[in-house]
């Protein structure tokens, strides 16, 4: 008998002889799910635990290590604690997408069992080690204090807060999920666990650019427990990709690799070490070759061909009106350059799914932002029907656009299907950053002009996305860059000309803000420059601009009545204007649904079981509380409590496709079919006197779809997107450089749940905060320089105060209650103005991301 390792965990003593990591033997041998895997690296907190007393990450400590210690999970906690926090945190909002939360939960124990009276600061810094991509911390933090409180017993557990009989739209209503993401019982795809369940991961290039010119994989399928090795040409269809099937499944004997992320073979093993042992026993033969780095070297016409059609991916063309003439004709104009870099995401959970064989197909439980989405792409690697595949979402920790693109799931279905058993397949963290696309990088020059008023003329602009390997988004992403490179302002002179060009870089798509985080970044720097030959302040010259209810947009199409961007301005006047030689602003505008001219709808169905209405819609909620929502339009329209509402575990074969999480569209969208579905259960509630009994078993579906005219429609004024969000940001500066306040105003129309809003914005402001300052992708040879804990992400002990400001006008949509999406918006002007905050701090204009010569980031030599 080998050395035991023994430790108490929970109250109860353990003994193991394997000497691993505690992470996973708390949750492979305990099956204590509350402790999450986001790096395995100790960089992001996520499997925070109680060790004697102090937060321990369990990744970074073995079961050797833990020997004669007490260990404590969520599990663990007692039920006051566990009460507390589910409350304390449901209250205040402190739940998005939940990966991170019971971490935070350990973090806030092990500071409350030393000190029931923190301040602010004290959880600050007990919370320094984990990161959160949501919520921005604020709420997070609130939360704690509120735990504090309800244990010192200042306050008590409003349980009637959680069951939600008064539910309706503008309540705060606490979120639906908050009780399993708190104690961590609730089911994302790594946390399933199924009999006779193997594994597969892939082998992945070590180059960007090199032609794979033998696979060995002898040693590997000779090893007892792998089932096999699968490669290229067991690939019915060896191409996926969202829009364009440009991306290989796995790069074939023969083939050029298009950057270090691409799978060369598939092993499947019975267990994850046999399968990491595995791995290791491929042997692969190269001839390396040299790589396209960037957009400079994509453009040589002796340029390596990324792909065989050449490497200009995609390019848009918005013009209205006459730009050239407008801006010869103005008495002020400004030209700059500017670039972005490519940045990371960064969601706490990595990719993760579960396949097996199902009926005539594949069933996939995964973690994506559109199962009707992975089951086209799965179905097109296969050449079958999509309805021989069912997708099921499982909670998704984070997404921000880089869970669009299938990764795991696709090559999860693949190994089921080979030998008909369940296969997970989950992406290391370093996987996960080299795979999944990024925001693009972009280099643009910007032309705007303005009358001796400041009155906006015209603008000439170009846009270079580098779209990495492949194209997920690359077309979407630089539309809305062009169409949003306006700003939301009232002027009718735009030339935009946008391209996006393939390299060997990492692949680049949608992230929240969709491209616009870029192009917004160039235009809000240029209205600064102007507002300063004008004579006028950076406030004046955008409210003298800013759009309003009837005008029209530059793309044309006229302003809505819930239009309040004027609105946002004077809600942040006078602190911007007592601040402004330390302070910048910047607006923004975002469209809510697809539009240009695509088919996007809204469907859902509500079905009467067991006396309860159960929503069946394929949205996937990534944390910005879509299934809230839903309950919530319920709940208002046929004023059930809560107790008589809940989700149906949706999935592409017991529920109606809703759409794609992306594009600030589901709570519109997807909200306006359940308030349809709704209404139609209400006519029929009001028939059998309110007693759902009566109506058990019946089915009430309804389709929300709004036309809208496609990208340079010949009309006079095309409506290219049903909504637009408007946000005006002010960002104030310390003595020192440090940002110090943020105010976020924000026109979403109606406010359908004021906890999330500011949840919502809050995050939303943090990531922008370090896409300003911050985050980077540095590269060399299109090889990334990153690890998780090196990206850059901003730490609890960092934040700003965030005001979240929310402007709900009289006169709103008359689709979802007035409801407009919050999610990406609230990204996108604070890069632009913390630029504005340091031109007035120091004016120096800087006009590259991350801002150099900075409190944050010193100027390079």
């Amino acid at each position: 008998m080998g050395e035991v390792f023994e430790f108490t965990v929970n109250g109860q003593v353990q003994r193991t002889e394997e000497d691993k990591p505690l992470l996973r033997y708390l949750r492979d041998d305990l099956k204590l799910y509350s402790v999450k895997d986001g790096c395995s690296e100790g960089a992001c907190g996520t499997c925070t635990i109680v060790v004697d007393g102090k937060a321990i990450k369990s990744c970074v400590l073995t079961t050797k290590r833990a020997v004669g210690r007490n260990i404590l999970t969520v599990e663990g906690l007692s039920d006051e604690w566990k009460d507390a926090f589910v409350y304390a945190f449901g209250a205040v909002g402190a739940v998005q997408c939940g990966f991170c939360i019971p971490g935070m939960v350990m973090a806030g124990t092990a500071l409350l069992q030393n000190n029931l009276n923190p301040t602010e600061e004290d959880v600050k810094y007990a919370l320094r080690g984990n990161i959160c991509r949501c919520t921005g911390y604020k709420k997070i933090i609130e939360g704690i204090l509120l735990v504090a409180k309800i244990l010192r017993g200042e306050a008590s557990v409003n349980e009637d807060l959680e069951k939600g009989d008064v539910y309706g739209v503008g309540q705060r209503a606490f979120r639906v999920d908050v009780r399993k993401k708190v104690l961590g019982f609730g089911k994302y795809p790594d946390d399933i666990v199924m009999d006779d369940m193997v594994y597969v991961s892939a082998v992945r290039s070590k180059y960007p650019r090199a032609r794979v010119l033998k696979i060995d994989a002898s040693k590997a399928e000779a090893l007892p427990g792998v089932l096999g090795v699968l490669t290229a040409a067991d690939v019915p269809n060896n191409k996926v990709g969202h829009i364009q099937q440009d991306w290989d499944v796995m790069i074939a004997e023969g083939d050029i690799t298009r950057c270090v992320g691409d799978a060369i073979c598939l092993v499947v093993a019975e267990t994850e070490d046999i399968l990491n042992k595995a791995k290791k026993l491929v042997k692969i033969d190269y001839e390396e070759l040299e790589p396209v780095r960037g957009i400079a070297d994509a453009k040589r016409e002796d340029a390596p061909k990324v792909h065989s059609k050449g490497n200009l991916c995609q390019t848009r063309h918005v013009v209205r009106g006459d730009a050239a003439k407008a801006l010869a004709e103005s008495k002020y104009t400004v030209t700059n350059s500017f670039r972005t870099p490519f940045t990371e995401h960064a969601f706490l959970e990595p990719e993760c799914a579960v396949a097996f064989p199902y009926k005539d197909g594949i069933k996939i439980l995964s973690t994506d932002q559109g199962a009707f989405d992975t089951r086209k792409e799965t179905a097109i690697m296969f050449g079958w029907e999509p309805e021989r595949i069912v997708v099921e979402n499982q909670l998704i920790g984070g997404g921000f656009g880089g869970k669009e693109d299938v990764s795991v799931q696709h090559i999860a279905a693949l190994a089921a299907w080979k030998y008909k058993v369940p296969v997970k397949a989950k992406f290391t963290r370093q996987e996960s950053l080299y795979f999944h696309p990024k925001r693009h990088a972009m280099e643009g020059t910007f032309t705007l002009g303005c009358d001796e008023n400041g009155i906006f003329t015209g603008l000439d602009c170009e846009i270079n996305f580098d779209t990495g390997a492949y194209a997920s988004l690359c077309g979407p992403v630089l539309e809305r860059a062009c169409t949003h490179s306006v700003g939301p302002y009232c002027y009718q002179n735009t030339d935009i000309r946008g391209y996006g060009y393939y390299t060997n870089n990492p692949p680049a798509g949608a992230f929240r803000g969709f491209g616009v985080c870029q192009s917004e970044f160039a235009l809000e720097s240029l209205i600064n420059v102007l507002a300063e030959k004008v004579g006028i302040t950076p406030w004046e010259i955008r409210y003298r601009n800013a759009i309003e209810p009837g005008k029209v947009l530059p793309n044309g199409q006229i302003a809505d009545c819930s239009t309040a961007l004027k609105e946002t301005l004077e809600a942040v006047k006078d602190v911007y204007e007592q601040n402004m030689d330390h302070a910048g602003i910047a607006c923004s505008m975002k469209n809510a649904g697809v539009g240009v001219g695509l088919p996007d709808k809204g469907r859902a169905r509500l079905v009467i079981e067991d006396g309860v209405c159960v929503i069946y819609c394929a949205a996937s909620d990534i944390g910005q509380g879509c299934l809230t929502v839903f309950c919530q339009a319920v709940s208002e329209t046929t004023g059930l409590p809560l107790s008589k509402i809940r989700n149906a575990v949706a999935n592409t074969e017991n529920a109606p496709d809703s759409g794609t999480t992306s594009g600030s569209r589901q709570t519109l969208l997807s909200g306006e079919a359940v308030r349809g579905a709704s209404a139609l259960l209400k006519e029929a509630m009001d028939e059998v006197g309110g007693d759902l009994s009566k109506l058990e078993g019946r089915d009430f579906f309804y389709e929300y779809f709004e036309p809208t005219d496609k990208l340079g429609a010949d009309v006079p004024f095309p409506k290219s997107h049903i909504a637009y969000g408007y946000a005006t940001h002010v960002v104030i500066l310390d003595k020192e450089g440090k940002v110090k306040e943020v105010y976020a105003a924000h026109d979403s129309g109606k406010v359908v749940n004021p906890i999330s809003i500011q949840g919502q914005i809050e995050g939303g402001v943090l990531m922008g905060m370090g896409y300003a300052l911050t985050e980077d992708w540095p590269l060399k040879d299109c090889v990334p320089q990153v690890k998780y804990g090196t990206l850059g992400l901003l730490r609890s002990t960092q934040i700003p105060d965030i005001h979240a400001i929310y402007v709900e006008k009289e006169k709103l949509l008359g689709v979802a209650y007035g409801a407009k999406g919050i999610g990406e918006i609230a990204t996108i002007p604070t890069a632009p103005a913390i630029q504005g905050a340091y031109y007035a701090l120091d004016g120096k204009f800087r006009t590259s991301l991350p801002l150099e010569d900075t409190f944050y980031r010193k100027k390079k030599n």
